[in-house]
């Protein structure tokens, strides 16, 4: 067993619960904070269970997603693997050097200028400044901030901020990554970089930890996941499993059938319902063959994991002129 721990687990979460209090009281003065002093303490406190007996194993080199609706204690799960929180029960093991990409910024002086906080930045993460100076240009480069080095961080948008953290937070060497929704406030274009880091993670076989609600990146990169929902682990699987169970937590059946409009001019079984379509203009092919742009829009009444759409255009006497599918287009 310790063989395997070693060499192949190198993040071991077994039965961890975390609990937090809740005063119901604040001691706004001297008076009150002498009067709550006597008070009995389960009067004025909640304790919040945030998580509950939690237990899930990673081996090396897994990319492994960590699901839930907000609230759900998926990031307090990370923060514990950070070290930042410490379990009220259960424990922890990790083996390897572990680099969390969770709050990113955490640290930044903003009276500083770029310049230094990635120094500063690198000095908290283990870099020397030997270290530093070598990264320093690929670092400024991957966030695309040459022109802002030298300004203080207080006057960097808050993506700046982020690209900047991001870009230092990369250049750690690290066994086990912590990856949570980090990338919330980058542009479109920032995203796909980071998205390609991630894609170059997953070939070095690197072992990450993902916390998103993007189920197309979860499905993309995952090998495995868990879902968390009310503080507890509900279902663990492949990606794909997991991320479909996801999906379903925000289907109501019960208000599902009342969303099926009821007519006799609709083909299929009503899972999906097309609700409007409309030509949005027209435009002329290579070889001057009109062709007509058109949307549409529909609504799921049930969880579907695959759908066929279809198209048709018919002549003013109801004759079928062409038609497609994407099942014909696969």
């Amino acid at each position: 067993m310790s063989d395997r721990l070693t060499t192949q687990t190198v993040l071991r979460v077994k039965n961890v619960s975390k609990n937090f209090a809740l005063p119901h009281e604040k001691n706004s003065s001297i008076k009150s904070g002498i009067v709550n002093i006597f008070k009995k303490r389960d009067t004025s406190v909640e304790v919040q269970h945030a998580l509950k007996n939690i237990t899930f194993d990673i081996q090396k080199g897994e990319f492994f997603g960590i699901l839930g609706r907000n609230g759900s204690g998926k990031s307090t799960m990370l923060k514990i693997l950070a070290e930042i929180y410490i379990p009220t029960a259960g424990s922890v093991e990790t083996h390897g050097k572990l680099v969390p990409f969770i709050e990113l910024g955490v640290g930044f002086n903003p009276e500083l200028t770029g310049r230094e906080n990635v120094y500063l930045n690198g000095a908290l993460l283990g870099f020397s400044r030997k270290e530093i100076d070598a990264r320093y240009d690929d670092i400024v480069k991957f966030a695309e901030l040459e022109d802002f080095m030298d300004q203080k961080l207080k006057n960097y948008s808050s993506g700046m901020q982020v690209r900047l953290a991001f870009s230092v937070a990369t250049r750690a060497e690290a066994e086990i990554l912590l990856i949570d929704e980090v990338l919330a406030v980058g542009d479109a274009d920032f995203q796909r970089k980071c998205y390609e880091f991630f894609k170059s993670l997953k070939k070095l076989k690197k072992t990450v930890v993902f916390v998103s609600h993007d189920m197309s990146a979860v499905r993309e990169f995952c090998d495995r996941a868990i879902l968390i929902e009310a503080s507890e682990v509900i279902a663990e699987g492949t990606a794909d499993k997991i991320a479909n169970q996801y999906t379903r937590l925000f289907i109501d059946v019960s208000e599902d059938e009342s969303n099926v409009p009821q007519d006799n001019e609709r083909w299929g079984d009503k899972r999906m319902v097309f609700t409007d379509v409309k030509i949005v203009g027209t435009k002329q092919l290579n070889d001057d063959t009109p062709a007509l742009k058109f949307s549409a829009e529909f609504i799921a009444n049930r969880d579907i994991e695959t759908i066929v759409t279809g198209s048709s255009i018919s002549n003013s006497a109801g004759d079928e002129v062409c038609g497609t599918n994407t099942e014909h287009r696969r």
